[in-house]
C-alpha cells in the first residue's frame, strides 16, 4: 500500500525490499567493500531460512517434545531477532511459517495466551517495530488470529499508557476498548503525549522542533490506526456486536478524520486520512455483512 510504503520510507532501514532479489554482487560500478556487504546479506539470508525450515522441521516431528516455556521463549526470541535492522526487511516466509507452528505446538493455549503477548508488548518501545512483530503473524489460524488481535489492542493500549486502566482480557471486551482507545488518538492528544520528548530547548530551533513533532504525531497516529484495524479483522462480528461496530466507525470519524487538514505541503497527513478513509470503508462492509439486533432498529426509530 502507497500509505505504508510512505512511512517506511521515512523510517525503515535500507535494504533489500521483500519479495525483491538482489542486485548481482558483480555488477559494475559498486565497490568491493560493496559487493562484500551484498554477499553477505545473501548469506544471511540463507541461513536464517534454513534455520527456520530445520527448527519446523522439529516441531511438526515431535510436538510434545517442549514445554510451552520452551515455545514462548522461542517465539519471543524469534520475534526479537525478526525486528533487527538487517533483518527487518528481508522475506519472512520461513519465519511465518514457523511461528504458526509454534503457536499450534503450545498446550495450554488460553492460559498462555496472555503471558505471550505481554512478553511480545515489551520487545519494543518503538510502534513501528511493535506494529511488525504483529504483522509477523498472518492471519490464517485460529490462534494466530487470535493473537494478532490481542496484542495489537495490547500495543495500542501501552503506547497510549492505558493497559492498566482497560478490561483488555475480557471476553468480547475487545471492541469496547477499542472505542476508548481512538478518542485518545487524536493528533493534537498525541501532540501533547509526544511534545515533551521532542521539543527542543531554545526559540530559534522552535520550527524545527515542531515540524519533526508533526511528522512522529502522524506516523504514531498511522500505526495506532493500522493496529485498530488489525483488532477488527480478528473479530468475529456478531449481532450483539453491531452497535459497537457502528459506535467505532463515529468515533474514527469524529477524533480522526474530522481532525485531519490536508495541504500540498504535508503529504504525511494526506497518507494518514487516506488509511483512515480505508479503515472506515472496510469497517461499514462489516456493518453491513452483520444484521444488527432488533433494539438498535428501535433506537434510530426513536431518534
Amino acid at each position: 500500500m502507497a500509505s505504508r510504503n510512505f512511512f517506511e520510507s521515512l523510517w525503515s532501514p535500507v535494504g533489500p525490499q521483500p519479495g525483491r532479489a538482489l542486485p548481482s554482487v558483480r555488477k559494475a560500478g559498486l565497490s568491493q567493500s560493496e559487493q562484500q556487504d551484498a554477499l553477505q546479506e545473501v548469506a544471511l539470508d540463507s541461513s536464517l531460512n534454513y534455520i527456520c525450515k530445520f527448527l519446523t522441521l522439529c516441531a511438526l516431528a515431535q510436538p510434545g517434545a517442549y514445554t510451552d516455556q520452551n515455545l514462548l521463549d522461542l517465539i519471543e526470541l524469534l520475534c526479537r531477532a525478526g525486528l533487527d535492522t538487517r533483518l527487518r526487511l528481508l522475506p519472512k516466509t520461513d519465519l511465518q511459517q514457523l511461528l504458526l507452528q509454534l503457536l499450534e505446538n503450545i498446550r495450554e493455549w488460553p492460559e498462555k495466551l496472555r503471558q505471550l503477548c505481554c512478553a511480545l508488548s515489551r520487545a519494543s518501545d518503538h510502534h513501528h517495530n511493535l506494529l511488525a512483530l504483529v504483522q509477523l503473524f498472518l492471519d490464517v489460524t485460529p490462534r494466530s488470529r487470535q493473537l494478532r488481535g490481542q496484542l495489537s489492542l495490547l500495543v495500542m493500549a501501552r503506547l497510549l499508557n492505558q493497559q492498566e486502566r482497560l478490561p483488555l482480557w475480557q471476553e468480547k471486551a475487545q471492541l469496547s476498548s477499542l472505542c476508548q482507545l481512538l478518542s485518545l488518538m487524536r493528533p493534537s492528544s498525541l501532540r501533547w503525549y509526544l511534545g515533551p520528548e521532542t521539543m527542543l530547548p531554545g526559540q530559534e530551533q522552535q520550527p524545527k522542533a515542531s515540524a519533526q513533532l508533526d511528522h512522529k504525531v502522524c506516523y504514531l497516529c498511522h500505526s495506532l490506526l493500522t493496529l485498530a484495524g488489525v483488532v477488527v479483522s480478528c473479530q468475529d462480528i456478531t449481532p450483539d456486536q453491531w452497535g459497537k461496530l457502528q459506535l467505532l466507525c463515529m468515533q474514527l470519524d469524529r477524533h480522526i478524520n474530522t481532525r485531519i487538514r490536508e495541504s500540498p505541503q504535508a503529504m504525511h497527513w494526506t497518507t494518514l486520512k487516506d488509511l483512515a478513509a480505508q479503515t472506515h470503508t472496510r469497517w461499514q462492509e462489516l456493518l453491513a455483512q452483520c444484521q444488527p439486533q432488533a433494539q438498535y432498529f428501535r433506537l434510530w426509530e426513536g431518534v
